[in-house]
């Protein structure tokens, strides 16, 4: 059949024939005028390039709105006066394309406006792409602004093309998406300038509305027989239900970490032998309440042994210790996840693995490959199959990025040295103690390979640290006390004594030595106190032994009501005096010091007369030896730390006086003892009652003219990584405080007084202060201190920012503790319990600042109800 279609409209002809023509008829139709249609336009078009003709050009002119001059535009579009071309042609086409690829122009077009014999005139008509002007965005908060204009490159002048709108756009919808917005909307609109004369320029609008985030009601699985549904919503950590008590994991749903969780879900079933589950199908279903539901069919599968395992191209290691080092038999469940850690665990530095077996002994080039060799009968057979490369050996070892501190003090941490054999645990612990140090960037402190050389076992090692602020100051003042309080204090944690006199040194202060130097004064109307401290760490240079002394000097005055004033004759002075040293041991390893400290202290008291002690003029004199022994394999920021543990246990004793100075201590008891129930006769006179108030005065001057006791102290903080950056501190301390004689009896010095935020301002006494928040400063002991405390504590932290500049975490606590007078009044689970939060900022000059809001669930002595709600403000308390 011929169809001839002639002057007329091709619609309306394809409308009146297909009333009369049949479905079949049509169809053949409508394939021929698709053929003919293509084939004369590619006809056309060859024929366009091939019957083209040659021309010289003959002039080229602009047009268009743009802030160009002629030539330039002429010059980069590659044209130019003279040069033959084809027209139609490529060479049209090309200067186009470069124009458009400057992402300077728009609307593009180059025309033939005469032609004279040979000589073509050609005509570039193009305006200029607009420049941003300004951007305004609503729908999101003031401060997140300027990022989001610096990570889209929307800044004044950039062009403003169809590109950065759409990529601008796509950036925004993705980054709520991925935040819980899964019904974000961008709108970007452009607004000319209208005192724009010389650029065209426009005012960029953003429109965001992120909407609600969109939780998950429901995740359904199904194909799921073996594990069950609540297993595998638990495994998947980041995506959960709708729940109204679901604090740490929220139910909004982010794509990013739904798809770590799918494969949490097959990593479960790998671990319980099912190797070949896959999720078969993953769906996304809206529902009306703006919430979503997850819906994920399983392929199960079937489940696996272990067969035989191998090993092959062990040649250091026999293949019976590489098998214990595994730790997997044959007949064992298959676990594929557990066979990766147990090869190579990347989620720990110091796993116990083969390949840090092999790293920790000098191969660092070492591969290690699991294959399965068979799987028949569900039973998988494995070769480990292992290329062991040759031992490597340090060639060059070097520190860059220290500026301040010296040199010889980084390199005394270093525990891998030239020629020395490549150990991975050297490295890990290297990066630990330069962390440790205090005087640079844990979070930026990282260990590089240079110049690696496989063939010839050699390698370079390169320290890069960036140093931080270690000097601190203190400075503040405030009402308390009945007066202004005073403090300066200053801490230079990285000083350098040896350059005390070098003026050139002082940058402000000498430093770079590794030697701590802290000086504080605080002062008020009632109390002055003075101290000094000097440590070196590494006494003489070789060896790490710390050698540490520090002076002091208090003095306090009681308050005169006639006056409103101190009274300088009422005073009670103390003066003191420590030497110590510290030793890193070898046995049992070399995270544990032995230190050792001397003391002195002196006690004197003129007309001070109070409820503390029992004589209000005399003197005690406190001379003590002190043995401590701790160990601290925390890591790595000593701020944050992230795992590890520490622990201290330490002895204070006095020489035994009571051996060997012939006093009765028994008959100065009964006599006291006598004196305090004449004291307690109302009946007496007033002149006996003072008379025996006067002697017992006497009596405790004598018994405590040379302190005799004992003092014990444990303390452990345990840091475990939980989920994401979490970090769980369990911590318990314990102290006892203890006499050698019972009649001489347990000295009113040196107590503990629980409660608070553990931060006193001063220590008359030698009492130590113990926090427990959630209750007032020291009120959870008696008025004299307990001589027995013990409490446990548990923080969950999280990090806000660890960067160079400021530290900041926050904390959840939960605390329990209590204070007792005497053995035989301790009950460990008689305790004061607490919880609440809080904040921490460390900045490098102020050392560490915070608050706590704690909640006291118990009562503080004396009263019937709890104590509820304390603020605590923390500073310059250690980490």
């Amino acid at each position: 059949m011929n169809i001839k279609i002639e002057n007329d409209d091709l619609g309306k002809q394809v409308n009146k024939l297909a009333k009369k023509l049949s479905l079949k008829t049509l169809l053949q139709f409508a394939l021929l005028v698709l053929f003919t249609i293509t084939s004369q336009i590619a006809t056309a078009q060859n024929l366009s390039y091939a019957n083209g003709k040659k021309y010289t050009i003959a002039n080229i002119t602009v047009k268009g709105n743009t802030s160009f001059n002629d030539q330039t535009i002429i010059t980069y579009s590659g044209l130019r006066k003279g040069k033959e071309i084809l027209v139609p042609g490529e060479e049209i086409s090309a200067a186009i394309k470069k124009l458009w690829n400057s992402n300077l122009f728009n609307d593009i077009e180059i025309y033939l406006t005469e032609v004279q014999g040979d000589a073509a005139y050609l005509e570039i008509r193009l305006s200029d792409l607009p420049e941003l002007n300004d951007v305004k965005i609503t729908g999101i908060k003031k401060g997140k602004k300027e990022s989001l204009i610096k990570d889209n490159k929307l800044q004044k002048g950039v062009k403003v093309t169809e590109n950065l709108i759409t990529t601008t756009k796509n950036y925004l919808q993705n980054k709520y998406r991925k935040d819980g917005f899964l019904n974000t909307k961008v709108h970007i609109n452009t607004v000319p300038v209208e005192d724009s004369i010389k650029k065209a320029r426009v005012n960029m609008v953003l429109a965001i509305d992120k909407g609600e985030k969109v939780k998950i009601e429901n995740i359904n699985f199904e194909g799921n027989t073996v594990l069950s549904d609540k297993k595998l919503k638990k495994a998947m950590k980041n995506t959960k239900e709708k729940f109204f008590f679901r604090v740490l994991k929220r139910s909004k749903y982010i794509e990013d970490k739904y798809k770590e969780d799918l494969e949490s879900v097959i990593n479960l079933y790998k671990e319980n032998g099912y190797r070949d589950a896959r999720i078969i199908t993953d769906s996304l279903i809206k529902n009306d309440n703006k919430t979503i539901d997850l819906a994920l069919t399983i392929e199960e599968g079937e489940e696996y042994k272990f067969g035989e395992i191998t090993f092959i191209g062990n040649t250091v290691y026999s293949d019976a210790f590489l098998k214990r080092k595994l730790r997997i038999e044959k007949g064992d469940t298959y676990n594929g996840v557990l066979l990766e850690k147990r090869i190579a665990d990347n989620s720990s530095p110091d796993a116990d693995d083969i390949t840090n077996l092999y790293q920790d002994n000098g191969y660092l080039f070492s591969k290690i490959n699991p294959v399965e060799t068979n799987a028949e009968g569900n039973v998988i057979d494995m070769e480990i199959r292992i290329i062991e490369g040759k031992p490597v050996y340090f060639n060059k070892v070097t520190v860059v990025g220290n500026e301040k501190t010296n040199d010889h003090v980084i390199y005394r941490e270093i525990r891998t040295r030239p020629g020395e054999l490549y150990r991975k645990s050297n490295v890990v612990r290297t990066v630990r103690e330069l962390s440790q140090l205090g005087y640079f960037d844990a979070e930026q402190l990282s260990p590089n390979f240079i110049n690696a050389n496989p063939e010839e076992g050699s390698i370079d090692m390169e320290y890069s640290v960036v140093e931080s602020g270690s000097s601190q100051i203190e400075l503040q003042g405030g009402y308390g006390g009945g007066g202004f309080i005073g403090t300066l204090g200053l801490s230079f944690n990285n000083f350098s004594l040896k350059d005390i006199f070098n003026k050139e040194a002082y940058k402000p202060i000498p430093s770079g030595d590794g030697q701590k130097l802290a000086l504080r004064l605080q002062a008020s109307r009632f109390y002055q106190t003075y101290s000094f401290s000097f440590s070196e760490p590494w006494m003489g240079g070789k060896k790490p032994v710390q050698f540490s002394t520090s002076l002091s000097h208090t003095k306090q005055f009681l308050y005169n009501p006639q006056t409103r004033d101190a009274d300088k004759d009422k005073r009670f002075n103390i003066t003191g005096i420590t030497f110590g040293l510290a030793k890193r041991l070898s046995v049992p390893d070399d995270y544990f010091v032995l230190s050792q400290a001397v003391s002195f202290q002196h006690y004197n008291l003129k007309n001070y007369n109070t409820g503390l002690f029992t004589f209000g003029d005399g003197y005690s004199n406190n001379l003590a030896y002190t043995v401590g022994l701790s160990r601290d394999n925390t890591f790595n920021d000593p701020v944050f730390p992230m795992g590890g543990s520490k622990f201290s246990v330490t002895a204070k004793m006095s020489i035994p006086y009571s051996l060997f100075n012939n006093t009765d201590y028994t008959g100065l008891k009964e006599e006291r003892e006598n004196n305090e129930a004449i004291i307690a006769d109302s009946n007496k006179s007033d002149l006996v009652r003072n008379e025996a108030a006067a002697r017992v005065s006497e009596i405790d001057q004598e018994r405590f003219k040379w302190l005799e006791f004992y003092k014990i102290k444990f303390k452990g903080d345990w840091y475990t990584k939980a989920v994401d950056k979490f970090v769980f501190k369990s911590s318990v301390e314990f102290g006892f405080l203890g006499a050698y004689n019972q009649d001489r009896g347990v000295i009113p010095f040196e107590r503990f007084f629980v409660g608070g935020d553990g931060l006193g301002t001063y220590s008359l006494d030698g009492r130590e202060a113990i926090a427990l928040r959630g209750y007032p400063n020291q009120a959870l002991s008696s008025q004299d201190g307990g001589a027995l405390y013990n409490k446990f504590s548990l923080e969950l932290r999280y990090p806000i920012t660890l960067k160079q500049s400021a530290k900041i975490y926050a904390l959840s606590f939960l605390e329990a503790g209590g204070s007792y007078d005497s053995f035989r009044g301790y009950n460990p689970f008689d305790v004061k319990r607490s919880a609440g939060f809080g904040v921490r900022i460390f900045m490098p000059a102020f050392g560490l600042l915070g608050i706590d809001f704690g909640h006291g669930f118990d009562s503080l002595p004396g009263q019937s109800q709890k104590h509820g709600w304390e603020t605590h403000f923390i500073i310059g308390q250690q980490f």
